[in-house]
Order: C-alpha cells, then sequence, then structure tokens
C-alpha cells in the first residue's frame, strides 16, 4: 500500500529515547556570600614551601655569584691600615682579571697556602668542612691562609726601597704614598731591591710597621713574591660597616706615564734585603709590632 505523503512519523517511545545522564547544578554562592575559606593547614603548607624555594634559590644564587663573581671577605687585622680596618667587610671581584691584568696599586686577596704558609690541611670531618663553607659564603670568617695586600711591583718591575727622599722606586719611579700609607709610617724600614720574576706579583701592606708581607718573605719560594695564580680578585668596595661604605680606586701615583715607558725597566740583582737575611727583618716586624702594641694600648689587631 502506498504511503500518506501527509502521515506524520511515529514519535518515538519513550524507550527508544536514551535516558541524558543529568548533572547537578553547581552550587553558587549566594550574592553578598565569599566563597568557602581556605583551610589554615594548607595556608601554612603554602608558606613553608614557597620560604623554601625562595631560600634554596638564593642559597644557589649566592654560591654562582662567590664561585664566580663576586666574593665578601672580613679583615681580621690592621696590615692595611687606614685603607682597611680590622671589621671592615668588603667585595672582591673574581672575574676583573679576565678582562685586564693585575695592576700595580690594586688591592688584592690572594691564599698563601703552598707558598707563605703549609699547604691547607683538609677539614677534620664534613660537618667542620661544612661549617667553614657556610662562614666563607657570606664573610664572617674565612681560611687563615688568605691575605690581603697592595700590589707594587708586577712581573718584570724592578721594586727598590729607597731612594735618597726614602721613596719606594718601581723601575726607577718614585711612589708618593702618603695618603694610603698608615700615618707616621716610613714607605719601609727595610732595605730590598727586587726584580719581580714572570707570573708573580710583589705585594705590601699599607701599614708598613704592621704588616707581614714580601719584605719579610724573602726566604720563600719566589723570593717573597706571590704567584699571580693565587690572587682570589681585587678588592673594589667597603660594604660593611655603613659609616665606611667607600670604593676603593687605584691610587694615582701607580697611573704615573714613566711606568709604561720600557726604558724604565732595568736589570737588576737577585733579591736582597739589607742585613743579608730575612730573619732579622723579622725581628724589626716584631720590635715594630710591640712598640706599636704599647702605644696603642693593645687597641689593634697584629697583621697579616
Amino acid at each position: 500500500m502506498a504511503a500518506d505523503p501527509d502521515a506524520q512519523p511515529d514519535a518515538p517511545s519513550v524507550d527508544d529515547v536514551a535516558p541524558e545522564e543529568s548533572e547537578a547544578p553547581e552550587e553558587s554562592a549566594a550574592p553578598g556570600e565569599s566563597a568557602a575559606p581556605v583551610p589554615a593547614s594548607k595556608r601554612k603548607r603554602s608558606f613553608w614551601r614557597d620560604l623554601a624555594v625562595i631560600v634554596v634559590a638564593a642559597l644557589a644564587l649566592t654560591i654562582v655569584l662567590k664561585a664566580f663573581v663576586v666574593q665578601v671577605f672580613s679583615i681580621p687585622s690592621g696590615s692595611m691600615e687606614n685603607t682597611l680596618l680590622p671589621g671592615d667587610r668588603i667585595l672582591v671581584s673574581k672575574i676583573v682579571y679576565q678582562f685586564r691584568p693585575i695592576a700595580r696599586g690594586d688591592i688584592v686577596v690572594f691564599s698563601g697556602a703552598g707558598s707563605w704558609d703549609s699547604p691547607t690541611p683538609p677539614p677534620s670531618n664534613w660537618l667542620t668542612g661544612l661549617w667553614d663553607d657556610a662562614v666563607n659564603l657570606v664573610g664572617i670568617a674565612g681560611p687563615d691562609t688568605d691575605y690581603v695586600k697592595r700590589v707594587i711591583g708586577v712581573p718584570g718591575d724592578r721594586v727598590v726601597c729607597c731612594n735618597k727622599n726614602g721613596q719606594i722606586t718601581v723601575n726607577g719611579v718614585p711612589l708618593s704614598e702618603s695618603h694610603y700609607v698608615y700615618p707616621g709610617d716610613v714607605p719601609s724600614e727595610m732595605r730590598f731591591n727586587v726584580t719581580v720574576p714572570a707570573g708573580r706579583l710583589w705585594v705590601m701592606g699599607d701599614n708598613r710597621g704592621d704588616s707581614d708581607d714580601s719584605r719579610y718573605r724573602v726566604n720563600d719560594p719566589g723570593g717573597g713574591t706571590i704567584p699571580e695564580s693565587a690572587v682570589v680578585g681585587r678588592a673594589f668596595l667597603i660594604i660593611w660597616p655603613f659609616s665606611r661604605v667607600s670604593d676603593l680606586p687605584i691610587p694615582n701615583t701607580f697611573e704615573q706615564p714613566a711606568f709604561t715607558a720600557a726604558s724604565a725597566v732595568a736589570a737588576a740583582p737577585p733579591v736582597t734585603v739589607a742585613g743579608g737575611s730575612a730573619l732579622a727583618g723579622a725581628g724589626v716586624l716584631t720590635w715594630r709590632r710591640r712598640r706599636r702594641s704599647a702605644r696603642d694600648a693593645g687597641g689593634r689587631s697584629p697583621g697579616r
């Protein structure tokens, strides 16, 4: 039988329609009501987690900076007075010498281990080593073999004390040191005539009467000079205490044009010290320290 074109299709039965899963209506806060508060325990966990991340990130950044860029050092003695005082904290650049050579007049921190001092023994246990690293990291303390001195002579320089005016000369050029040497000190009470070997430096403290420096190390390897490889970096800024915050520029006397003249470098005999022995020089240093300690009533630290 022909289909009736006007006939309507049969409506689907209830059984032909798959029931749709009904979703429970989301409960929303009524107007004027705030969302449910975060539990206090969850907020506390989030705080400690964020704090731990910050501390770890700061420590990692500090370690990277110390290893490759800049490090804080504490000044333990008076050997660089009045440029640096005991208790000062200084920033030492560890990358500056990647871009320029060590210069006369630079204040450098260097390790004396293996040259001026015996090699540093390893820590007695891992906990001691960890603590030493931690306090050294922030400049509270540092290895006992670290020194801070001013560079007077670079490789090839002839350093002599003294000319007729009592001045130290470098390649025949006299140094005017009155504005950074400790007030009342002469440039040196010891006489010396050295030619700085290749790869080494002649260094002296600004407190010439109370500084254990190249003058008193002539019987050490290198004749009192230090290897350039032992230099940790250049001190460029005092950061503590706040009353002493200042930079540490190279004194003008080291900028004299005569230093760049190749003809200024003259041949010189091997290292010599008046009296022929560093032992006599050490006696002078000890006497000066005792005299100054008596004068200052024990108010100043022994120099390194």
